[in-house]
């Protein structure tokens, strides 16, 4: 059966924020279904190209087989984008007019009960982006003390119901089921109440931690400014606050010539800008958001925030 097709966000905004031109080198760090990517081909035409990324080894194949009608224009490299510098120099895109982050995943992947990614389908709890290495869900699930559990429930789901839904999961282990943990997590807050599952932070929070994924934003993030050109433009798609977070924070800090403290007077830091951010419509520093027909079209584009910025000579 063929996958649940992924439809792009934002993607009008990507190629014009993103000022993509003929003959331009772009990275597409998470390439995913491919959409982004095609949009930027298209754009780029007739001789732009562009080096798409993915940890997902199955996402890689699928995106190469689907582009491949682009020839050379498009290459695909099983790989994250925390080594997005290193492949960028392998391949021989270095420097880059372009850089884009997806930071959400694909609608194959959470309909894939095998990734179990999603509450809703029974499957393995493994919840990795890349399935060929690193713990799975259910070995955070079963190997984490309570209190480690308590913080990346709350820290990375902002589940304010932490401590008693991880002393419910110790309680059960071992869980190595989606459904099972859900269960675990619905009868530890007393039901289901409202629109929100309860489940739905718990799942955030453990896919987030198995695949690290904050913390390879913010080592990716300054890679991705350093493989820019002069001119050439950053843009990061984030779907939740914690990763918006962490990108609004960088673009502030690198868009401005002194980090130091308030409390010191005299500048100590030898900082230097690399980026100017640009805002929605090229005015000001504001996120570009989906319009109200994107978000009727694709609902789950509604969360979705595009952050744009441009890479200085500093």
């Amino acid at each position: 059966m063929e996958p649940v097709e992924h439809i792009p966000v934002l993607t009008e905004d990507v190629v014009r924020g993103l000022s993509v031109r003929a003959g331009g080198r772009y990275l597409d760090a998470t390439i995913g279904g491919g959409g982004h990517t095609r949009a930027i081909l298209e754009a780029s035409a007739p001789d732009g190209r562009v080096l798409g990324l993915d940890a997902d080894a199955e996402a890689a194949h699928r995106a190469q087989t689907r582009l491949a009608a682009y020839g050379q224009r498009i290459v695909v490299v099983h790989a994250s984008y925390v080594d997005l510098l290193s492949v960028a120099k392998g391949e021989g895109f270095y420097p880059l007019d372009g850089v884009l982050f997806d930071l959400g995943f694909s609608s194959w992947q959470i309909e894939d009960p095998a990734r179990g990614f999603s509450f809703s389908l029974s499957g393995p709890l493994d919840m990795r982006f890349n399935t060929q290495s690193g713990a799975t869900a259910a070995d955070l699930v079963n190997e984490l003390s309570e209190e480690d559990l308590i913080e990346i429930l709350y820290t990375y789901g902002e589940e304010p119901r932490s401590r008693q839904i991880a002393r419910a999961i110790v309680r059960a282990r071992p869980l190595y089921t989606t459904d099972a943990l859900s269960d675990v997590v619905t009868e530890a807050v007393g039901g289901r109440r409202g629109a929100l599952h309860p489940a739905t932070r718990v799942f955030q929070a453990l896919r987030i931690a198995v695949n690290r994924e904050l913390a390879s934003i913010e080592t990716a993030l300054p890679d991705a400014v350093a493989a820019l050109k002069p001119g050439g433009r950053l843009g990061v798609i984030s779907f939740h606050s914690l990763e918006d977070r962490i990108v609004k924070r960088f673009l502030q800090r690198e868009s401005r010539d002194c980090i130091c403290p308030p409390e010191i007077p005299v500048c100590q830091c030898d900082h230097r800008r690399t980026v100017r951010v640009i805002g929605a419509s090229g005015k000001g520093r504001k996120p570009v958001v989906p319009s109200a027909a994107e978000v009727a079209a694709n609902p789950r584009s509604r969360s979705a925030k595009l952050r744009l910025a441009e890479r200085v000579d500093g």
